[in-house]
């Protein structure tokens, strides 16, 4: 058997269809529905089967899962010891960060780090997901939570926090009482989602948004108010609290790796440059600068 195989195999088991895996390993779905079709052929045995919610794996299927998980471990962790024995800056790093963030506040940061460190290819994804960094879809997360997950390691780096946000037009005329107190439904993440039913129980939003930059384009379209991220809406120079940031919604923005990363080179480098750099601009985050 190729590892090639079992690593198409493993992708199909954990997203449960031939699509998803094609999309998680960048092939195409014809490429991934052929290659495990061989597969069964040559091993004789089905290892999945089509059920309602998508694919399912058999028995064999299942025992291929153990065994392949098993290399795959071994493999990653081989990969992980032999580049932390290197002192050279130097190999591809992929970071998988927050799209409104890596857009905007964070990507300084990336391209300052390209430079001081040219041998490190640097790759930059965006997902709101979450990141499988023990499967090793990427190298480094960063990633806004309050309760990182316990299989990873990594840094605080500094306090992320929100404020409800509107036009100054749309402000004045609100707290004049021209105009009815309206919330934009912002559906971009879990914490807004919530925070806005919090909010607004009624849940009577005319108008729904599921990305912060639509939010941002909505509330300039005197749409109504939303939440938003500090170091978004106060960079904004056409937008004003609505209101102020509340302590409970604090979230910390980790950098978070995998345990066997954490003696390599180019994953320390990228710790570390990153701890500086937000250190300096942590009010920016935490809403606390000049507006």
């Amino acid at each position: 058997m190729q590892w090639d195989d079992a690593r198409m195999f493993l992708a199909l088991a954990r997203e449960g269809s031939f699509s998803g895996a094609a999309k998680r390993l960048g092939v195409q779905h014809s490429t991934v529905s052929r290659r495990i079709h061989a597969l069964e052929k040559d091993l004789a045995t089905p290892l999945v089967e089509r059920s309602a919610s998508g694919y399912v794996l058999t028995e064999a299927g299942e025992n291929l899962r153990t065994s392949a998980t098993r290399i795959e471990r071994e493999l990653l962790a081989f990969e992980a010891a032999s580049a932390g024995q290197s002192d050279a800056p130097s190999g591809e790093l992929r970071v998988t960060a927050i799209a409104n963030m890596a857009s905007t506040v964070l990507m300084p940061l990336f391209a300052g780090f390209s430079t001081a460190y040219p041998n490190i290819d640097l790759r930059i994804e965006v997902t709101n997901d979450s990141v499988r960094l023990a499967e090793r879809d990427a190298d480094v997360a960063l990633r806004q939570t309050n309760a990182p997950g316990e299989t990873l390691i990594g840094t605080r780096l500094t306090t992320v926090a929100s404020a409800v946000y509107a036009s100054a037009e749309y402000a004045a005329a609100q707290r004049g009482g021209d105009i009815p107190e309206k919330w934009i439904g912002v559906d971009c993440c879990e914490y807004h989602r919530t925070w806005t039913r919090q909010a607004r129980p009624e849940a009577d939003h005319s108008f729904c948004v599921d990305d912060t930059s639509l939010t941002i384009a909505a509330i300039r379209g005197g749409l109504g108010v939303g939440y938003l991220p500090c170091f978004m809406g106060d960079s904004a120079p056409d937008l004003v609290r609505f209101r102020e940031p509340e302590q409970q919604h604090d979230l910390g923005l980790w950098l978070l790796y995998h345990r066997d990363l954490r003696s390599t080179r180019r994953v320390t480098l990228f710790r570390q440059y990153m701890q500086r750099k937000i250190t300096g601009i942590s009010a920016l985050f935490e809403g606390t600068g000049p507006r």
